[in-house]
Protein backbone atom coordinates (compact mmCIF):
# COMPACT_ATOMS: atom_id res chain seq x y z
CA UNK A 1 0.00 0.00 0.00
CA UNK A 2 1.41 3.36 -0.77
CA UNK A 3 2.00 6.30 1.63
CA UNK A 4 -0.33 8.64 -0.10
CA UNK A 5 -3.37 5.80 0.20
CA UNK A 6 -2.74 4.64 3.95
CA UNK A 7 -2.33 8.10 4.32
CA UNK A 8 -5.72 9.19 3.84
CA UNK A 9 -7.35 5.76 5.22
CA UNK A 10 -5.82 6.90 8.66
CA UNK A 11 -7.67 10.12 7.65
CA UNK A 12 -10.53 8.64 7.24
CA UNK A 13 -10.51 6.45 10.12
CA UNK A 14 -9.46 9.65 12.20
CA UNK A 15 -12.74 11.02 10.83
CA UNK A 16 -14.39 8.19 12.15
CA UNK A 17 -13.42 8.59 15.34
CA UNK A 18 -14.08 12.09 15.66
CA UNK A 19 -17.53 11.36 14.57
CA UNK A 20 -18.36 8.73 16.87
CA UNK A 21 -16.91 10.34 20.17
CA UNK A 22 -18.91 13.67 19.39
CA UNK A 23 -21.72 11.06 19.06
CA UNK A 24 -20.98 9.90 22.92
CA UNK A 25 -20.69 13.19 24.12
CA UNK A 26 -18.91 12.21 27.11
CA UNK A 27 -16.03 14.56 28.46
CA UNK A 28 -14.04 11.88 30.26
CA UNK A 29 -14.23 9.79 27.43
CA UNK A 30 -12.21 13.03 25.51
CA UNK A 31 -9.77 13.04 28.52
CA UNK A 32 -9.03 9.28 28.46
CA UNK A 33 -8.63 9.53 24.58
CA UNK A 34 -6.62 12.27 24.66
CA UNK A 35 -4.11 10.58 27.20
CA UNK A 36 -4.35 7.84 24.84
CA UNK A 37 -3.40 9.46 22.04
CA UNK A 38 -0.83 11.02 23.87
CA UNK A 39 1.23 8.14 24.68
CA UNK A 40 0.54 7.03 20.97
CA UNK A 41 2.73 9.93 19.56
CA UNK A 42 5.26 9.38 22.62
CA UNK A 43 5.70 5.51 21.69
CA UNK A 44 5.72 6.13 18.02
CA UNK A 45 8.52 8.61 18.50
CA UNK A 46 10.70 6.62 20.91
CA UNK A 47 10.18 3.51 18.66
CA UNK A 48 12.10 5.84 15.84
CA UNK A 49 14.97 5.93 17.85
CA UNK A 50 14.95 3.42 19.86
CA UNK A 51 13.25 0.53 17.88
CA UNK A 52 14.30 1.64 14.32
CA UNK A 53 17.96 2.35 15.53
CA UNK A 54 18.50 0.22 18.73
CA UNK A 55 19.58 3.10 20.88
CA UNK A 56 17.67 2.86 23.72
CA UNK A 57 16.20 6.80 25.33
CA UNK A 58 15.42 7.45 28.99
CA UNK A 59 14.53 11.32 28.07
CA UNK A 60 11.72 10.78 26.65
CA UNK A 61 10.25 12.64 29.52
CA UNK A 62 12.80 15.86 28.75
CA UNK A 63 11.21 16.29 25.28
CA UNK A 64 8.00 16.45 26.24
CA UNK A 65 8.63 18.68 28.88
CA UNK A 66 10.27 20.88 27.06
CA UNK A 67 7.26 21.11 24.23
CA UNK A 68 4.53 21.97 27.45
CA UNK A 69 7.62 24.61 28.77
CA UNK A 70 7.57 26.19 25.66
CA UNK A 71 3.80 26.63 25.33
CA UNK A 72 4.20 27.99 28.65
CA UNK A 73 6.50 30.64 27.88
CA UNK A 74 4.75 31.65 24.36
CA UNK A 75 1.44 31.93 26.52
CA UNK A 76 2.96 34.30 28.95
CA UNK A 77 4.73 36.30 26.58
CA UNK A 78 2.24 36.86 23.85
CA UNK A 79 -0.96 35.19 25.94
CA UNK A 80 -3.63 34.22 23.30
CA UNK A 81 -1.61 32.10 20.77
CA UNK A 82 -3.18 29.00 18.30
CA UNK A 83 -2.39 25.65 19.80
CA UNK A 84 -1.41 24.25 16.39
CA UNK A 85 1.05 27.13 16.51
CA UNK A 86 2.64 26.12 20.01
CA UNK A 87 2.69 22.37 18.67
CA UNK A 88 4.96 23.19 15.60
CA UNK A 89 7.03 25.65 17.80
CA UNK A 90 7.48 22.38 20.52
CA UNK A 91 8.44 20.51 17.77
CA UNK A 92 11.26 22.30 16.54
CA UNK A 93 12.70 23.70 20.40
CA UNK A 94 12.49 19.64 21.10
CA UNK A 95 14.09 18.49 17.57
CA UNK A 96 16.82 21.06 17.79
CA UNK A 97 17.46 19.74 21.71
CA UNK A 98 17.49 16.24 20.18
CA UNK A 99 20.03 17.33 17.10
CA UNK A 100 22.43 18.95 19.92
CA UNK A 101 21.77 15.58 22.60
CA UNK A 102 22.29 12.96 19.69
CA UNK A 103 25.82 15.50 18.43
CA UNK A 104 27.07 15.03 22.34
CA UNK A 105 26.27 11.43 23.08
CA UNK A 106 25.50 9.82 20.04
CA UNK A 107 29.54 7.92 20.09
CA UNK A 108 28.35 6.04 23.04
CA UNK A 109 26.42 2.55 22.46
CA UNK A 110 24.44 0.56 25.17
CA UNK A 111 23.97 1.28 28.67
CA UNK A 112 26.04 4.95 28.67
CA UNK A 113 23.50 6.52 25.78
CA UNK A 114 20.75 5.38 27.98
CA UNK A 115 22.27 6.94 31.15
CA UNK A 116 23.76 10.49 29.20
CA UNK A 117 19.85 10.73 28.15
CA UNK A 118 18.44 10.09 31.30
CA UNK A 119 20.88 12.92 32.67
CA UNK A 120 19.49 15.25 30.01
CA UNK A 121 16.24 14.85 32.05
CA UNK A 122 17.47 15.59 35.19
CA UNK A 123 19.57 18.94 33.99
CA UNK A 124 16.44 20.13 32.18
CA UNK A 125 14.23 19.48 35.69
CA UNK A 126 16.90 21.02 37.38
CA UNK A 127 16.33 24.37 35.03
CA UNK A 128 12.92 24.16 35.01
CA UNK A 129 12.37 23.64 38.84
CA UNK A 130 14.95 27.73 38.98
CA UNK A 131 13.34 29.64 36.23
CA UNK A 132 10.51 31.95 38.12
CA UNK A 133 9.43 33.34 34.71
CA UNK A 134 7.84 29.79 33.43
CA UNK A 135 6.29 29.05 37.05
CA UNK A 136 9.42 27.07 38.73
CA UNK A 137 9.02 25.01 41.56
CA UNK A 138 5.28 26.43 41.98
CA UNK A 139 4.02 25.96 38.47
CA UNK A 140 2.06 27.27 36.15
CA UNK A 141 -1.58 28.15 35.43
CA UNK A 142 -2.50 27.62 31.86
CA UNK A 143 -6.51 28.94 31.68
CA UNK A 144 -8.22 27.74 28.65
CA UNK A 145 -11.67 28.78 27.50
CA UNK A 146 -14.42 27.07 27.58
CA UNK A 147 -15.47 27.07 23.69
CA UNK A 148 -12.61 27.83 20.63
CA UNK A 149 -14.47 30.01 18.51
CA UNK A 150 -14.53 30.15 14.93
CA UNK A 151 -16.75 32.96 13.46
CA UNK A 152 -20.39 31.99 14.33
CA UNK A 153 -18.93 28.74 14.89
CA UNK A 154 -18.60 27.27 18.54
CA UNK A 155 -16.51 24.09 19.62
CA UNK A 156 -15.56 22.48 22.72
CA UNK A 157 -12.09 23.31 23.74
CA UNK A 158 -11.85 19.69 25.24
CA UNK A 159 -12.89 18.18 21.53
CA UNK A 160 -10.63 20.71 19.87
CA UNK A 161 -8.06 19.32 21.70
CA UNK A 162 -8.50 15.59 21.32
CA UNK A 163 -8.83 16.38 17.23
CA UNK A 164 -5.51 17.81 17.46
CA UNK A 165 -4.05 14.94 19.46
CA UNK A 166 -5.67 12.71 17.08
CA UNK A 167 -4.36 14.45 13.91
CA UNK A 168 -1.07 14.60 15.84
CA UNK A 169 -1.07 10.99 16.19
CA UNK A 170 -2.20 9.86 12.75
CA UNK A 171 0.94 12.12 11.24
CA UNK A 172 3.34 10.46 13.77
CA UNK A 173 1.85 6.98 12.10
CA UNK A 174 2.11 7.96 8.83
CA UNK A 175 6.07 9.19 9.34
CA UNK A 176 7.10 6.00 11.09
CA UNK A 177 5.13 3.61 8.23
CA UNK A 178 7.34 5.94 5.63
CA UNK A 179 10.35 6.19 7.60
CA UNK A 180 9.94 2.28 7.86
CA UNK A 181 9.58 1.48 4.52
CA UNK A 182 12.13 4.07 2.70
CA UNK A 183 16.15 4.17 2.39
CA UNK A 184 16.07 6.24 5.59
CA UNK A 185 14.29 3.07 7.74
CA UNK A 186 16.81 0.37 5.92
CA UNK A 187 19.77 2.32 6.97
CA UNK A 188 18.30 2.83 10.77
CA UNK A 189 17.75 -1.27 10.26
CA UNK A 190 21.34 -1.82 9.48
CA UNK A 191 22.54 0.38 12.14
CA UNK A 192 20.67 -1.95 14.73
CA UNK A 193 20.91 -5.04 13.51
CA UNK A 194 25.27 -4.45 13.40
CA UNK A 195 26.10 -0.57 13.47
CA UNK A 196 30.33 -1.73 13.11
CA UNK A 197 29.28 -3.93 9.75
CA UNK A 198 27.11 -1.06 8.34
CA UNK A 199 29.92 1.62 8.83
CA UNK A 200 32.52 -1.14 7.33
CA UNK A 201 29.84 -0.62 4.48
CA UNK A 202 30.10 2.89 4.30
CA UNK A 203 26.57 3.52 5.54
CA UNK A 204 26.57 6.84 7.22
CA UNK A 205 25.34 5.89 11.08
CA UNK A 206 26.06 9.27 12.80
CA UNK A 207 23.94 11.66 10.08
CA UNK A 208 21.17 8.98 10.19
CA UNK A 209 20.86 8.67 14.50
CA UNK A 210 21.17 12.40 13.99
CA UNK A 211 18.33 12.15 12.01
CA UNK A 212 16.63 9.64 13.62
CA UNK A 213 16.90 11.83 17.64
CA UNK A 214 15.88 14.94 15.53
CA UNK A 215 12.84 13.30 14.08
CA UNK A 216 12.05 11.35 18.15
CA UNK A 217 12.57 14.65 19.90
CA UNK A 218 10.60 16.58 17.74
CA UNK A 219 7.85 14.24 18.24
CA UNK A 220 7.85 14.14 21.58
CA UNK A 221 7.67 17.52 21.67
CA UNK A 222 4.64 18.16 20.02
CA UNK A 223 3.08 15.46 21.79
CA UNK A 224 3.49 17.45 24.79
CA UNK A 225 2.99 21.22 23.52
CA UNK A 226 -1.01 21.14 24.46
CA UNK A 227 -0.45 19.16 27.28
CA UNK A 228 -0.80 22.70 29.66
CA UNK A 229 -4.01 23.34 28.00
CA UNK A 230 -5.21 19.88 28.51
CA UNK A 231 -4.58 19.85 32.22
CA UNK A 232 -4.97 23.63 33.49
CA UNK A 233 -1.73 23.96 35.39
CA UNK A 234 1.54 22.71 34.66
CA UNK A 235 4.45 22.19 37.17
CA UNK A 236 8.17 20.05 36.91
CA UNK A 237 6.74 16.80 38.45
CA UNK A 238 3.70 16.41 36.36
CA UNK A 239 5.53 17.40 33.19
CA UNK A 240 9.26 15.61 34.08
CA UNK A 241 6.59 12.32 35.18
CA UNK A 242 8.17 8.95 35.16
CA UNK A 243 4.96 7.80 33.37
CA UNK A 244 6.48 9.15 30.20
CA UNK A 245 9.63 8.04 30.34
CA UNK A 246 8.52 4.26 31.06
CA UNK A 247 5.38 4.07 29.16
CA UNK A 248 7.08 5.86 26.26
CA UNK A 249 9.45 2.71 26.48
CA UNK A 250 7.07 0.04 27.44
CA UNK A 251 4.41 0.51 25.03
CA UNK A 252 6.61 -0.23 22.13
CA UNK A 253 7.99 -3.34 23.50
CA UNK A 254 5.05 -4.62 24.56
CA UNK A 255 3.50 -3.80 21.02
CA UNK A 256 6.80 -4.47 18.95
CA UNK A 257 9.67 -2.66 18.44
CA UNK A 258 9.86 -2.99 14.55
CA UNK A 259 7.26 -2.17 13.24
CA UNK A 260 5.28 0.92 12.88
CA UNK A 261 2.05 -0.49 14.32
CA UNK A 262 3.73 -1.90 17.91
CA UNK A 263 3.86 1.00 19.15
CA UNK A 264 -0.16 1.90 18.32
CA UNK A 265 -0.95 -1.60 19.37
CA UNK A 266 1.14 -0.96 22.66
CA UNK A 267 0.27 2.16 23.70
CA UNK A 268 -4.13 1.45 23.21
CA UNK A 269 -3.69 -2.01 25.04
CA UNK A 270 -1.70 -0.26 28.13
CA UNK A 271 -2.98 2.98 27.66
CA UNK A 272 -6.26 1.58 27.94
CA UNK A 273 -5.33 -0.45 31.04
CA UNK A 274 -3.94 2.06 32.93
CA UNK A 275 -7.01 4.54 32.30
CA UNK A 276 -9.30 2.03 33.42
CA UNK A 277 -7.49 1.51 36.57
CA UNK A 278 -7.41 5.23 37.44
CA UNK A 279 -11.32 5.25 37.16
CA UNK A 280 -11.74 1.55 39.13
CA UNK A 281 -8.85 1.93 41.56
CA UNK A 282 -6.39 4.41 41.66
CA UNK A 283 -3.74 6.53 39.05
CA UNK A 284 -0.90 5.34 42.02
CA UNK A 285 -1.09 1.04 40.16
CA UNK A 286 -0.22 2.66 36.87
CA UNK A 287 3.28 1.99 37.13
CA UNK A 288 2.50 -1.12 38.65
CA UNK A 289 0.28 -2.19 35.31
CA UNK A 290 3.27 -1.33 33.47
CA UNK A 291 5.62 -3.29 35.25
CA UNK A 292 3.59 -6.37 35.16
CA UNK A 293 2.53 -6.40 31.54
CA UNK A 294 6.31 -6.09 31.48
CA UNK A 295 7.18 -8.96 32.77
CA UNK A 296 4.36 -11.09 31.36
CA UNK A 297 5.35 -10.04 27.99
CA UNK A 298 8.78 -10.52 28.14
CA UNK A 299 7.92 -14.23 29.07
CA UNK A 300 4.99 -15.04 26.45
CA UNK A 301 6.29 -12.74 23.72
CA UNK A 302 9.73 -11.28 23.89
CA UNK A 303 9.33 -9.76 20.32
CA UNK A 304 6.11 -7.97 21.47
CA UNK A 305 2.42 -8.65 20.42
CA UNK A 306 3.19 -7.83 16.65
CA UNK A 307 6.47 -9.84 16.66
CA UNK A 308 4.24 -12.99 18.16
CA UNK A 309 1.78 -12.64 15.56
CA UNK A 310 4.12 -12.54 12.87
CA UNK A 311 5.88 -15.87 14.21
CA UNK A 312 2.61 -17.57 14.20
CA UNK A 313 1.51 -17.03 10.71
CA UNK A 314 5.07 -17.90 9.66
CA UNK A 315 4.52 -21.26 11.46
CA UNK A 316 1.13 -21.74 10.02
CA UNK A 317 2.35 -20.59 6.43
CA UNK A 318 5.07 -23.57 6.85
CA UNK A 319 2.56 -26.23 8.08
Amino acid sequence: MSTTKFSLIAAAVGVVILLAAHAVAIDYLYFASYTILQFVVLATAWNILGGYCGYVNFGSAAFFAMGAYSSVFLHKYFEVIPVPFLIVIGGVVSGIVGLGMGYLTLRLRGSFFAIATLALAVVLATLVVNWDYVGGSRGAYIIRPEFLEIGSLKINYIEYLFALMLTLSIVALVTARTIERSQLGYGFATIRDDELAAEACGVPTLRLKLIATTLSGAFMGMAGAPFPYYIGYLQPQSAFGLEYAVNSIAMPMIGGTTSWIGPLVGAVLLGSAQQYATVTISSAVNLLIVGLMLVAFVIIAPNGIVGLVQERLRARRRS
